[in-house]
């Protein structure tokens, strides 16, 4: 008797431990969202993620996982969450639940000094290169006459202009911003896609409603004590939003 106590005790100790675990999915590719320095996993959705875990008592363990895996990981539970600088889409929401937006953003061809790029028009027949499951992809593939190459990772991407094997990349505005500051050396220009505002929220399976909810609260409770501006401004050298919606309805 005493060994089948000690066994359920164990067993109990387990699942209340498992159920303080927070299993998030990240691509560690979108700088400063997130990515790897020294092997460690660093970056605002990183830091925004582990505040959230603190807030809900939930400790966090991250895996590094490609970018258009982590919606299906998302449906087989083998993550709680998606932290990756995920656009909310209408397409997307049907298949996983977002959190509240917690980062507005943009697209943005990104070209080497020389090649003419003044207008989206100057994109039809080109070769363009983005990230495998992306709006940036997407987008892309709506140019005129375009051959797109799409890669696992936006760093890829990135690569292949540096390589000259394509004229543009249509990536997220704050990795060209990034990407153009650190590589000057690469005369690497970035224009702003024009009418693609967009917002960034972390993901979870459609039947995770508990989750979604304590997340939102931690989210907003972050705005309404100054900890979310803090970790934005560290990250982006500016105030958050103000005028960020709480829910994106597609209807």
């Amino acid at each position: 008797m005493k060994k089948i106590i000690t066994m359920l005790m164990l067993i109990l100790s387990t699942l209340s431990f498992a159920a303080k675990k927070l299993y998030v999915g990240t691509n560690a590719e979108f700088k400063p969202h997130e990515y790897l320095e020294n092997n460690k996993m660093v970056g605002f959705d990183i830091e925004l993620i582990r505040a959230i875990g603190k807030r809900i008592n939930k400790d966090v363990e991250l895996k590094n996982i490609a970018f258009d895996a982590l919606i299906p990981a998302l449906n087989t539970r083998d993550i709680d969450v998606a932290a990756s600088g995920m656009t909310i889409t209408k397409a997307r929401s049907e298949k996983v639940l977002f959190s509240s937006p917690y980062y507005e953003n943009a697209l943005a061809v990104v070209y080497k000094d020389g090649t003419t790029v003044n207008s989206l028009d100057d994109l039809k027949g080109k070769k363009i290169a983005a990230q495998l499951g992306t709006t940036g992809a997407d987008l892309a593939h709506k140019i005129e006459g375009t051959a797109v190459k799409e890669f696992d990772h936006s760093n890829e991407a990135l690569l292949e202009l540096q390589n000259g094997g394509v004229d543009a990349t249509v990536i997220d505005l704050p990795v060209a911003q990034y990407y153009s500051t650190k590589h000057p050396d690469q005369h690497i220009k970035f224009m702003a896609y024009p009418n693609t505002k967009e917002y960034l929220g972390l993901a979870m399976n459609k039947d995770n409603k508990a989750l979604q909810e304590q997340i939102n609260k931690a989210i907003a409770d972050m705005k309404a004590d100054g900890e979310f501006n803090t970790l934005y401004k560290k990250w982006f050298n500016v105030d958050a939003p103000a005028d960020m919606p709480v829910v994106l309805d597609f209807k």
